[in-house]
């Protein structure tokens, strides 16, 4: 997501009811995984009233060393994420990890009694999310999976014009991602320290496969199918918890995807190119891609109506209605003899088709952040904004895409049984 996007996102507005209890109940956090994306979790958390960063475990003495920059020299700061979840004083644990570490960590948080915001994609693989959400419900703790956008105020604007029937029939909807850059491509810088004294190789690789160390797999993890779920779980994901927040709908049936890896040729076994087909049993489909390869970037997401289009951007919706059509067809009657066709359109002399209504831009005003949200779960016992159930069936999406993709075929999913058929 553009830095752009994220600022965006992530302005905090006033929040009173939390900063009403900062002082004597803030919540004690603990974060997993403080890579990239991991270190962005810790300042913006550290904008929230109400909670305080206390711990950090990572397998890399890099980023531990970082995050002790960011929370001071005093903090737990482990490479093994148990000894945090052993920690009594920590409240929550914030995860963002290479997601096939997901499951595991999320399970053991759960059992310790912690509060979890797990990063998207909430899952490694479909059968992960039932699993999870079982061990959520059982814990009656707050987990909240971290899809910046589900919460927006924009997402909710739009959610409710599409609601008002303002759009008629939705029939379709397009979603895009450009971003045609090593960095877009996540061929991320290795740190000159990295080697298998620095980082715990063994265990940053969990349940796959063992390899001689790589650190170029450490810090870009995402270009493999091993660890990550390629453009799919990483970026459509954010569009799909996005759009079933507008639509509300739950998930998909189907989906078809083709694409191929046209220019990273860097070793990478996922795609850097690639569309997806996705129908909804609500009657429409939604056409999704991500493109590595080229960065003209489409406008946001567009919501397609018989009555009306939503183009949903980062910081303002526009809506664009339907011309009302007349009902005389000049194109349609040419093939009448002459007599004929004068009388047809006799019968509609004077009448014209309105002209197409200009598009109007709707203003949204910022509202609290995602992670705001999940502070104001716990401390005033509200249910997550983003549950588990939900993080699964937007992951879930995402992994129907991919499954299509590598066995070149339609791929069907039933959401309550989570039977696939390929």
């Amino acid at each position: 997501m553009p830095t752009s996007r994220r600022t965006f996102l992530y302005t905090l507005s006033a929040a009173a009811p939390l900063a009403a209890q900062a002082s004597k109940d803030a919540v004690r956090l603990g974060f997993i995984g403080s890579g990239i994306r991991g270190k962005q979790l810790i300042d913006e958390f550290q904008a929230v009233p109400g909670c305080k960063g206390i711990a950090v475990a990572d397998l890399y003495d890099g980023c531990r060393e970082r995050a002790k920059e960011q929370l001071g020299a005093g903090i737990q700061a482990v490479r093994e994420y148990r000894a945090v979840l052993d920690n009594k004083d920590v409240d929550a644990v914030v995860i963002a990890t290479p997601d096939h570490w997901h499951e595991r960590i999320v399970l053991d948080a759960l059992s310790a009694g912690k509060h979890v915001y797990i990063e998207k994609p909430m899952t490694w693989s479909l059968a992960e999310g039932p699993r999870i959400i079982a061990a959520a419900k059982k814990s009656g703790k707050v987990l909240q999976v971290g899809s910046q956008a589900k919460t927006s105020a924009l997402t909710a604007k739009a959610k409710e014009i599409i609601a008002s029937g303002a759009l008629g029939k939705v029939n379709m909807i397009r979603m895009a991602n450009h971003r045609n850059s090593a960095e877009g491509a996540w061929q991320y810088p290795v740190p000159p320290d990295a080697s298998e004294q620095t980082i715990d190789w063994p265990t940053w690789l969990g349940k796959a496969a063992k390899r001689p160390f790589n650190p170029h797999i450490v810090f870009q993890w995402r270009r493999f199918w091993d660890f990550s779920g390629g453009v799919a779980a990483d970026l459509f994901v954010h569009q799909f918890t996005q759009m079933h927040e507008m639509m509300n709908v739950k998930a998909p049936v189907a989906a078809v995807s083709m694409g191929g890896t046209y220019k990273w040729k860097d070793g990478r076994t996922v795609p850097d190119v690639m569309n997806s087909l996705v129908e909804y049993p609500e009657g429409f489909i939604v056409d999704v891609y991500v493109n590595q390869a080229n960065s003209q970037q489409p406008r946001g997401i567009f919501i397609y109506g018989d009555q009306g289009t939503l183009q949903v951007e980062w910081t303002k919706l526009t809506l664009t209605l339907e011309p009302k059509q007349g009902d005389a067809q000049h194109y349609g009657s040419i093939n009448f003899p002459k007599k004929t066709r004068d009388e047809y359109l006799a019968k509609y002399a004077g009448e014209a088709g309105a002209p197409r209504p200009e598009p109007k831009e709707i203003p949204v005003e910022r509202d609290q952040t995602h992670n705001w949200w999940f502070i104001d779960s716990i401390v005033n016992n509200k249910p997550s904004r983003e549950n588990a159930e939900e993080g699964h069936y937007a992951a879930a999406a995402a992994h129907l895409c991919n499954l299509a993709y590598r066995n070149k075929t339609r791929a069907s999913w039933d959401p309550m049984t989570g039977k696939v058929k390929l």
